[in-house]
């Protein structure tokens, strides 16, 4: 992609009315556009990030078998009507009157319609366990929408929704929903403690939220300082048995400021393992038995032949909100920095003449090389000057940065930065393709 045929409206100095970082860099480096309170546009750069996202949730909700499906972001207040829920949720959701007097919500969370696709088809115990996701827009209308994309009113989330028979079966679905999510977040470079949460106004008795730990996170937690520093459990787990996973995370303290017990932290936490921090959630799963099967009737026959009602789960990632704490958690004064797993680009190749024939013909086949082997690359040819160039590069974060100018050309060596890190080196162009590659 030629940066001088791309759409990426940088921005010198954020708008004063930007009070956190992740919202400053993303206004600034050209991601996305308030449309309204709390409704953003996402522009090319800031779709390409959030895509990565959304495929990693998705490769780790697969992985853990989950089904995707996708349903629409209107629902019938009927079936809202029938859990109980649709006069009970508030404010926060948005109805709507069609012309035919039909009464809608635009959707911000999917229990009813998921139990109503349920019931429709699954009739037998010899279907289940069944776990359904899908990633879809959302809405919310916060009182006081703020931070960005972090506490917006329409947001990208991936819910999921798991159907068992009894609940023994339906607490294994939620340790493999558990599991998958400490996979998820590692694969997305954060470092993400699951802690006991309030279940709210999606009901239930198990609940977890994971944090991103972030000094400029929106609450405080507490937790015990081995869990940040667990490793995710990966992928060669006992899928069928995670009691093990699950146990070893939740014996340790961890709590946000709303579920605090000071008492017990000091009880539970050797002193040097007590940790205080600001957090950011980016995940939330709930276990609530037979709250939404019970009054919308979504039975089957059990072995005994006799209808029982289901027993669910849902599970919660903010795909948008991802972003904004991945920015939280990983920038510097100069801008962003991506892990490479999400990133935008996996190199940007800078000219830094490009009026001199020879500098354009080797970035133009260090591109060329680049791409034949697989990277998404930036190729800055505009004619900025170099400081500005460097800015541009570490503003948006790009993992690596491929420097080309003609003093370097003439001593056969080109400069390889490597962003998360700042160290930079002078190597020989096929070096430094060879490292890139």
């Amino acid at each position: 992609m030629r940066l001088s045929r791309y759409f990426m409206p940088i921005l010198k100095e954020a708008p004063s009315d930007a009070q956190i970082v992740s919202h400053q860099l993303m206004l600034r480096a050209g991601m996305i556009k308030q449309e309204a309170a709390g409704i953003y546009a996402w522009l090319p750069l800031g779709l390409r990030v959030l895509n990565r996202i959304e495929q990693i949730v998705r490769e780790e909700q697969e992985r853990a078998g989950a089904v995707e499906v996708l349903m629409p972001t209107l629902q019938l207040a009927d079936l809202w009507r029938e859990s109980g829920r649709y006069d009970a949720y508030g404010p926060e959701m948005l109805r709507i009157t069609d012309r035919h007097e039909r009464e809608l919500l635009y959707g911000p969370t999917n229990e009813e319609m998921i139990t109503d696709i349920f019931r429709s088809f699954v009739k037998s115990y010899k279907a289940l366990p069944l776990n359904l996701f899908h990633i879809q827009w959302k809405f919310r209308d916060e009182r006081r929408p703020r931070f960005g994309v972090m506490r917006g009113r329409e947001f990208l989330m991936k819910d999921a929704y798991s159907f068992d028979v009894d609940e023994a079966s339906a607490r294994k679905a939620y340790n493999r929903m558990f599991t998958a999510y400490l996979n998820t977040f590692a694969r997305l470079g954060l470092k993400a403690v699951p802690m006991r949460a309030d279940t709210g106004p999606i009901g239930g008795d198990l609940s977890h939220e994971f944090i991103v730990l972030a000094e400029t996170g929106e609450s405080q937690v507490f937790c015990d300082r081995r869990l940040v520093e667990m490793p995710a459990p990966g992928n060669d787990v006992n899928w069928d048995d995670l009691q093990g996973v699950f146990d070893e995370r939740t014996s340790m303290y961890a709590a946000t400021e709303e579920m605090h017990d000071a008492a017990a932290f000091e009880a539970q936490t050797p002193e040097a393992d007590r940790l205080t921090a600001r957090g950011i959630e980016v995940g939330h799963i709930f276990y609530f038995g037979t709250k939404y099967s019970a009054p919308m009737k979504a039975r089957v026959a059990g072995p005994d032949g006799k209808d029982t009602e289901v027993h669910m789960g849902s599970y919660g990632v903010g795909v948008s909100r991802l972003l904004g704490a991945i920015i939280e958690a990983s920038h510097d004064d100069a801008g962003i920095i991506w892990p490479d797993a999400v990133a935008p680009f996996d190199v940007v190749v800078i000219n830094l003449r490009v009026s001199d024939e020879a500098v354009c013909v080797a970035c133009e086949a260090a591109v060329e090389a680049l791409e034949a082997a697989g990277k998404v690359v930036l190729y800055d040819d505009t004619d900025e000057r170099p400081g500005g160039k460097f800015a541009t590069a570490d503003l948006i974060g790009v993992p690596w940065q491929l420097t080309i100018g003609p003093k370097g050309l003439a001593d056969g060596v080109v400069e390889l930065k490597r962003r998360a890190t700042g160290e930079k080196v002078s190597v020989s162009l096929d070096v430094a393709l060879e490292t890139l590659a």
